[in-house]
């Protein structure tokens, strides 16, 4: 049996700076990637298959779904015969669908991942990379899974060279929300660019300072859609050794940033309490 993990994805910042011509947007921001995550499983089979099974999997909307079936399809249409007989996956979808945390980007680059670590020759990140581009613009940042920040519509992806030891705290209303439907309610296109980032990023003290100059520019337009993203950013900002409370990607999960794990826990702890349904979880970022 084959097994790659699907790391959440987490948005510490996110500038949108442009639209282009074809009606994308451009975008800065620095991702970073937790312990927490979907997991793929495969096996060898007569012929390709994808099962999703898990808490989240009633939620799963048949373009994510697809999104590991089309992975599986291009690499082999860029690979053939590089892995040679079909494989039987199960997506086991431990994370919230439509959350703002990667979703079927994060787990077709897990699938990408596995179908090279087990190829006849070898592939490269960077040529994973391109191709999960074809895929979908967060796709090649999940491919890497580490902190980095990522330029154009996304797909442009610079790794850091060192990241502080952080942790994080994740809750989600369990509301699914639409990309679509948070940047059509995005007042300006033309938002300034993430500051300077300098290196070597070691501090989280550090992080915190430069964070504080950054922002989610998605984030006004989803808590118009769902006002419970704001309820939770200002409970998550109260908690003890809390340094950040801002919603990842298009929402709607909401992130606390922590210098240690004894206070994620306990923040996560104290959430549960007062979110009890909600989806909650506490875990380290993945590192460098």
């Amino acid at each position: 049996m084959f097994v790659e993990a699907a790391p959440a994805k987490i948005n510490l910042a996110l500038h949108v700076v442009g639209r282009r011509p074809d009606r994308y947007h451009e975008l800065e921001t620095l991702v970073v990637f937790a312990d927490v995550a979907d997991e793929l499983e495969a096996v060898p089979a007569a012929a390709d298959a994808l099962r999703v099974i898990g808490p989240f999997a009633a939620g799963l909307g048949p373009g994510e779904t697809n999104l590991v079936s089309r992975a599986v399809a291009a690499f082999r249409d860029r690979w053939p015969g590089a892995v040679g007989s079909g494989l039987s996956m199960t997506l086991r979808k431990n994370l919230p669908v439509a959350a703002g945390l990667g979703g079927g980007s994060a787990d077709a680059a897990a699938a990408l991942r596995l179908l090279a670590a087990h190829a006849d020759i070898a592939i490269s990140a960077e040529e994973l990379m391109a191709l999960g581009a074809g895929l979908g613009a967060d796709v090649p940042m999940c491919i890497l899974s580490r902190p980095a920040v990522a330029g154009g519509i996304g797909e442009r992806v610079r790794p850091l060279a060192s990241f502080p030891a952080c942790h994080v705290v994740l809750v989600n209303p369990l509301v699914p929300v639409a990309t679509a439907d948070v940047f059509r309610r995005l007042d300006g296109h033309q938002n300034p660019v993430l500051p300077r980032l300098d290196q070597p990023l070691t501090r989280p003290a550090q992080l915190g300072l430069w964070l504080e100059g950054t922002r989610n520019d998605l984030e006004a337009p989803a808590i118009a859609l769902v006002p419970e993203i704001g309820v939770l950013i200002a409970g998550m900002t109260q908690l003890n050794g809390c340094m950040l409370a801002r919603m990842s990607g298009s929402g709607a999960t909401v992130f606390g940033l922590f210098g240690s794990g004894a206070l994620a826990h306990q923040a996560a702890h104290d959430l549960r309490a007062a979110f009890p349904g909600y989806w909650i979880a506490a875990a380290p970022l993945l590192e460098v």
